[in-house]
């Protein structure tokens, strides 16, 4: 069985408040973007964990796909599988990439051991693999909450519009990106802000880590400012970065000397 897990955006993040475990309460617009890894699993003697393409730094055991069937063979008991995972997406570019092969494992798992599992219960299972992995379960965009792990469903469609995505040689750790960030809860609701005319939003929807890592990591400022130069009508960082992209009308001719990588999509 082969599928295709998809990334994601962030459009805003506020940072809204620290909590007692130590993490933070978020608010985020997670969107559905069609950049993919190349997920295959296939029935075996044993099971294996098989990654190709681009590098995922991990032991097997901390492998999101390994623990995604682990979590369903702890409750049915399932025959050992062959996971084989593409890497497409750059791994740890605040695109959600691994919470999406996690639930891309879940669902394909389902379907191939007529589990029945519906969406509320593959969601449930996907919560237990990281914040944003249930929103992989249902890909439509969501006003996302707490940990970044409760939705609330949101009209945005971006159907038409070119997205530019940056892909900077540059890697920042979650820890990292908090570590100097001041929680603040904002004046209005992203909720309420996304609803804005896409042309608005530049002035009025941000990402609360962009101020501190913009200082420390000068080229993505740099490239956001281009973005805009060219003609983007609303470019940020997606999360914790260090992806940068742009939203345009049509795409313009632009390279940049540090990514590793530029892709282009139509959404």
């Amino acid at each position: 069985m082969i599928s295709f897990p998809n990334s994601k955006i962030n459009i805003g993040l506020n940072i809204v408040s620290k909590r007692d475990d130590g993490y933070h309460n978020i608010e985020t617009v997670f969107y559905p973007i069609p950049y993919k890894d190349i997920l295959e699993i296939l029935p075996s003697q044993k099971l294996e964990v098989i990654n190709l393409g681009k590098k995922i730094d991990c032991k097997i055991e901390d492998n999101l796909c390994y623990k995604a069937y682990q979590i369903l063979n702890s409750e049915f008991n399932l025959p050992p599988v062959k996971i084989i995972l593409y890497k497409n997406v750059v791994f740890g570019s605040g695109l959600g990439s691994g919470s999406s092969d996690a639930a891309h494992t879940l669902i394909s798992l389902n379907k191939l051991f007529d589990l029945n599992l519906d969406e509320e219960q593959l969601q449930f299972y996907a919560s237990k693999l990281g914040a944003d992995c249930a929103f992989f379960i249902k890909n439509k965009a969501v006003f996302a909450q707490g940990l970044g792990n409760v939705f609330s469903e949101i009209s945005l469609d971006l159907s038409g519009k070119h997205l530019m995505l940056c892909l900077p040689d540059v890697h920042v750790s979650t820890a990292l990106a908090y570590k100097n960030c001041k929680p603040n809860m904002p004046s209005q609701s992203l909720k309420s802000l996304i609803s804005l005319p896409l042309e608005q939003w530049k002035n009025n929807i941000k990402n609360d880590f962009e101020e501190n890592l913009f200082v420390q990591f000068p080229n993505l400022q740099k490239i956001k400012h281009e973005l805009y130069q060219k003609g983007a009508i609303y470019a940020q960082m997606s999360g914790s970065g260090s992806a940068i992209f742009g939203i345009f009308d049509s795409l313009p001719n632009l390279n940049f000397k540090n990514c590793d990588e530029i892709k282009t999509f139509i959404l």
